[in-house]
C-alpha cells in the first residue's frame, strides 16, 4: 500500500473541527477513487471495520483507541464546473465553501447558502446538511458510490436516494460516496451572486462561533421548534462541563475551550437532552455523528 496515504496510530483530534478525538489504528487520506477503492478493499480483506470521515465538522470521536481503518476524504477534491449547462461534478472531499464560491464565480445560482458550512460535499450529502429549507439534495442529479461489501462502483440516481431532514439513505446502507453530479441555474448576475455569498458568510460568522472549535449545530430542530430556543429557554447559554461550553453566541453550538475531552462534550450533550426532556417533554436528537461511543446512530 502507498505509505503516503496510510498510517498507524493516528491522532484524530486534528481531523475534527471541535479538535477532539482518539487514536485510529489505521488512517488514510486517499487522493483519488482508485486509492479510495483500494483502501475499502484492504479493510474488507483484513476484516477491519472501515469508517469514513470528511471535514470532521459534525463529528464527535471518543478519546479512545479506534480499531480498524478511518478514511478521510478531504484530499479527494476534484471540482469540474460547466458554466453554460450548470452541470457540476465534485468529489466527496470538496469543501462546501469552495463549492459555493466557485459556483458564484461561474455565475451559477443556488449554492450561495452553503458558504458558511465547514463540511465536505460527501458529508453534506450523507447528512443531508443544509440551512433552513435548503440542502444539496435539491440540486443533486446522481451520486457515485463504492459498495463497501463488494467494492463495486455504482452511480445512483437522485430518485433512488431517500432524503429527509438531516437524513439520507447513505446513513443506513453500505455505500461510500465518491462524488456527485449536480445542477445549478446558469447565467446568474456575477456581482449579485458574489455579494450574496459574502453576505451569507458574514451573517454566519456574526451569529455563530465560527472562530472557535465547534461542530456546527449540535441538535436537529424538533418539529415546529428550534433547538437553540429550547436551550435558551432553559437558561443554559454559557453552561460548562470541563472544557466544553454551550456557546453564548448561539446555544445550539458547543465550543471547545482548548481543553475539552470527548467525555466533557458527550456529558454536555446528555445534560442538554435531559433538561429539555424533563422540562419541555421534547427529546433533542443530535445532528452530530459519534464514533467510539455506545450511542444510537
Amino acid at each position: 500500500m502507498n505509505k503516503k496515504i496510510f498510517s498507524k496510530n493516528s491522532n484524530l483530534s486534528t481531523y475534527t473541527t471541535i479538535k477532539v478525538g482518539g487514536v485510529a489504528e489505521y488512517f488514510a487520506e486517499p487522493r483519488n477513487t482508485d486509492e479510495f477503492s483500494f483502501l475499502i478493499k484492504w479493510a474488507n480483506l483484513n476484516k477491519h471495520k472501515c469508517q469514513i470521515i470528511g471535514a470532521g465538522s459534525n463529528l464527535l470521536i471518543n478519546n479512545i483507541f479506534i480499531k480498524g481503518l478511518v478514511i478521510c476524504t478531504k484530499k479527494m477534491k476534484t471540482l469540474v464546473i460547466e458554466p453554460y449547462s450548470g452541470i457540476v461534478e465534485a468529489e466527496a472531499g470538496v469543501m462546501l465553501p469552495t463549492l459555493s464560491n466557485s459556483l458564484a464565480k461561474k455565475r451559477l445560482k443556488g449554492g450561495e447558502w452553503a458558504v458558511g458550512i465547514p463540511g465536505t460535499l460527501g458529508g453534506a450529502i450523507y447528512m443531508n446538511a443544509g440551512t433552513g429549507s435548503l440542502s444539496l439534495a435539491k440540486n443533486l442529479i446522481s451520486v457515485k458510490v463504492i459498495n463497501n461489501k463488494t467494492n463495486e462502483q455504482l452511480e445512483i440516481e437522485k430518485k433512488d436516494i431517500d432524503f429527509e431532514y438531516r437524513f439520507s439513505s447513505f446513513q443506513s446502507n453500505d455505500f461510500a460516496i465518491i462524488s456527485a453530479k449536480l445542477h445549478f441555474e446558469p447565467n446568474g448576475n456575477l456581482e449579485q451572486l458574489i455579494q450574496t455569498t459574502k453576505n451569507n458568510l458574514k451573517l454566519k460568522t456574526e451569529t455563530q462561533p465560527y472562530h472557535l472549535p465547534s461542530f456546527g449545530s449540535v441538535f436537529k430542530n424538533p418539529e415546529n421548534n428550534y433547538a437553540a430556543k429550547l436551550i435558551d429557554d432553559m437558561g443554559l447559554k454559557g453552561f460548562k462541563i470541563g472544557g466544553a461550553e454551550i456557546s453564548t453566541m448561539h446555544s445550539n453550538f458547543i465550543i471547545n475551550n482548548s481543553s475539552a475531552s470527548s467525555k466533557d462534550i458527550y456529558e454536555l450533550i446528555t445534560v442538554i437532552q435531559q433538561k429539555i426532556l424533563q422540562n419541555k417533554g421534547i427529546y433533542l436528537q443530535p445532528e452530530v455523528r459519534m464514533i467510539g461511543f455506545d450511542y444510537p446512530k
